[in-house]
């Protein structure tokens, strides 16, 4: 599968989906680029659309300049950056994006993408969390697939697009069979290929 055809399909689900998109550890850079380039371009520049980016892997300074080089407009992106505290990585703070200490902060993450999606009323609303297995790290599982319930339930509610990042051979059963929970589709970009 072409980068523009994980693009095409997530442009294809209507608002409140959850899909888990999976990443071959492997080829995580290429992967993560055509991720990135699918639901940040491609879906996130439709007429009326507003991304809201969860960073716990990636601080929200590297994934906006990767959003710069794929053309994606400032005032399309918010960022909830949970991991720049912890990785000594904000020097300096993005305009568009609001800091969180700690991925250990689940409730804080969860009011901020919800204050945010109040910010930016949009037709189309995208939530990228990046990543469940740097959320399952930080976090017990009882608590992160409360965390999970809680959040997908409300994203769906709303009608929000919700894409959830997972690293495939890393997740451990009780991630795995949480994420089965709550989401609607996966898409195994490791066994399709970018």
């Amino acid at each position: 599968m072409a980068p523009v055809d994980i693009g095409e399909r997530l442009r294809a689900l209507p608002g409140g989906t959850a899909v888990t998109l999976k990443l071959d550890p492997r080829e995580y850079a290429d992967h993560y680029f055509a991720i990135l380039n699918a639901t940040l371009r491609d879906v996130g520049t439709e007429t009326n659309a507003h991304t809201i980016y969860v960073a716990v892997t990636n601080p929200a300074s590297f994934v906006w300049g990767l959003a710069q080089a794929l053309d994606v407009l400032p005032d399309r992106i918010s960022f909830v950056d949970a991991i720049s505290h912890i990785m000594m990585d904000y020097r300096d703070p993005l305009p568009n994006a609001t800091y969180i200490e700690t991925p250990r902060a689940l409730e804080s993450i969860m009011l901020r993408v919800e204050y945010l999606l109040k910010k930016y009323p949009h037709e189309r609303s995208i939530v990228v969390i990046d990543s469940v297995n740097s959320l399952a790290i930080h976090n017990p599982p009882e608590l992160l697939s409360e965390f999970f319930h809680i959040l997908l339930n409300m994203l769906k509610s709303r009608q929000v697009l919700t894409i959830v990042l997972e690293v495939a051979e890393e997740e451990t059963a009780a991630v795995e069979s949480m994420l089965n929970l709550v989401v609607d589709e996966t898409i195994d970009v490791a066994r399709e290929g970018p």
